[in-house]
């Protein structure tokens, strides 16, 4: 139980902040305790992004109060954030891969004796942090390069802890991770409440919540719900306060026409990543292929997009054996993917959304195959938009700018373009929130509906029953059982992890 008169480590009190004419906060309330794991949810653009930044000092609230340890504070950049004890550790490790990990936690803040860095010191206090988080002192003087995306993600940690951190930040921090890698991940949290530290906890998986967190609280539209014990909940009653509506568990009724198969991989082999893939997609029908992080199931997608090459065995199209040389032969083909990585293979950053769109279709956009029609263009992205519902003031913002959630359906909108006949979906609602989620795979069963063949190649099991209607399993690299949809989910994963079903 939580003592009454404790003073919580860190309170914002009526926190509101606007940029323009978008109010991103509103009068918004969030309390951390010390020792407590506090998980701060809510669909993307609810507010979450902009009340972290107000934490961390990257903004400025407009009104309201934050407290640090029962004291009145001014949070007017990351600096005094820093200074309080207030760290945070993003998604993706933002470290230098060439450096060892002492010179990464130490960058910038080099311990230093008689003006040069003090190489001993330095390397003593960085095994002391190894040994917080369970790693082995030798990790000190290895090159950052060298180690995996879990172990760079507790680099990242102890790098926030060198400088005393009460109170940690961890923004989706199991997004990238395996299910191995994410229990070394709550270990690691675990042992840092038990020394004291104060850990908010920002992630879209609702379900681990209920193995890490002590309390939530929701945001939606910019305000914040409540705050609840996590043990007062169910996934479904956070996911309700999320999105302020029931969310459906029921399966569009669909009945998937009869026709050759549009797709068709025949002992479809690559060396050392897959073999002896069959998979049939028909015109109208999804297909998922189900697998477990480093199952293959990623490199058959890349595969059927011309990324990769197959070693050997057969790919068809329409009945038709081809070899796809590449994305661009790929798309004359009338085939699209949306890649798992969006930041890294399917977004320009920077850039409109109106650009985003048209990328890759500048031949079917242009004027004499050499200037862009920007009215084209233009109403080109509106209308996709309108039918993705991608939530922008207008299709000049840049994409950098959106919540996940929107920002996938933009990755969408461009491969829909030139409509394919055949779309592969790479983890299409990964990093989404529950709303966008549905969203997704209500365009998903409509672009079905339309007659596209639809594979979606995805790790995530609840994805799998909720929108296919044929489920293969890759294991070990090839495809194994099939499931109709409603098949159960130990069925599933005891197939995709091996055991018995």
């Amino acid at each position: 139980m939580t003592d009454a008169n404790e003073v919580p480590r860190l309170r914002l009190t009526a926190i509101s902040k606007r940029f323009g004419a978008v109010r991103a906060i509103q009068h918004a309330d969030f309390t951390v305790r010390a020792a407590k794991v506090h998980a701060l949810v809510g669909e993307n653009g609810a507010g979450k992004s902009t009340m972290i930044k107000i934490v961390a000092g990257a903004e400025t609230a407009d009104t309201g109060e934050i407290e640090f340890d029962g004291v009145p504070v001014g949070m007017k950049d990351t600096a005094a954030a820093i200074a309080l004890g207030i760290a945070t550790v993003y998604q993706e490790p933002q470290l230098f891969p060439e450096l060892t990990v002492a010179e990464n936690i130490f960058l910038g803040r080099e311990i230093t004796k008689t003006g040069r860095v003090d190489w001993a010191a330095q390397n003593a206090r960085v095994v002391e942090l190894l040994d917080l988080l369970g790693l082995p002192e030798r990790y000190a003087t290895a090159e950052v390069g060298t180690l995996s995306v879990a172990e760079q993600q507790q680099v990242s940690i102890a790098k926030a802890l060198a400088s005393d951190a009460k109170v940690l930040i961890l923004d989706e921090p199991s997004a990238i991770l395996t299910d191995a890698e994410i229990e070394v991940l709550f270990g690691v949290v675990r042992r840092l409440t038990a020394a004291g530290v104060a850990v908010v906890y920002i992630s879209h998986r609702l379900d681990e919540l209920f193995r890490i967190a002590d309390e939530v609280t929701v945001m939606r539209d910019g305000r914040t719900i409540g705050t609840y014990p996590i043990k007062d909940l169910t996934v479904r009653q956070i996911a309700h306060l999320m999105v302020g509506e029931e969310l459906s568990d029921a399966r569009p009724h669909r009945v998937v026409p009869e026709g050759p198969a549009v797709l068709e991989l025949s002992g479809l082999t690559r060396a050392g990543k897959f073999r002896d893939v069959d998979v049939r997609v028909r015109a109208g029908e999804i297909v998922a292929l189900y697998g477990l992080v480093g199952s293959g199931v990623s490199e058959i997608a890349a595969c059927v997009y011309g990324i990769d090459h197959a070693t050997s065995g057969d790919l068809r199209l329409g009945g038709a054996s081809v070899r796809i040389r590449n994305p661009e032969h790929a798309q004359r083909l009338g085939v699209a993917l949306l890649p798992a990585n969006r930041k890294v293979e399917g977004m320009f950053g920077f850039q409109s959304i109106a650009f985003n769109i048209s990328a890759g279709h500048l031949r079917l956009l242009s004027r004499f195959g050499v200037w862009v029609d920007r009215a084209r263009e233009r109403s080109e992205a509106l209308r996709l938009i309108e039918r993705l519902a991608v939530r922008t003031p207008h299709e000049r913002q840049p994409i950098s700018a959106m919540s996940g959630g929107n920002a996938q359906k933009v990755v969408l909108a461009r491969q829909l373009v030139e409509r394919p006949k055949v779309l592969v979906l790479a983890e299409p609602t990964q990093g989404v929130d529950v709303g966008a989620k549905e969203e997704i795979h209500r365009l998903i069963t409509e672009l079905a509906e339309e007659g596209t063949a639809v594979l979606v190649v995805t790790s995530d099991l609840p994805e799998a029953l909720r929108i296919a209607d044929r489920i293969q399993v890759v294991r070990g690299g090839t495809t194994t059982d099939e499931f109709g949809p409603d098949a159960s989910q130990v069925d599933l994963l005891a197939a995709a992890a091996g055991g018995d079903r």
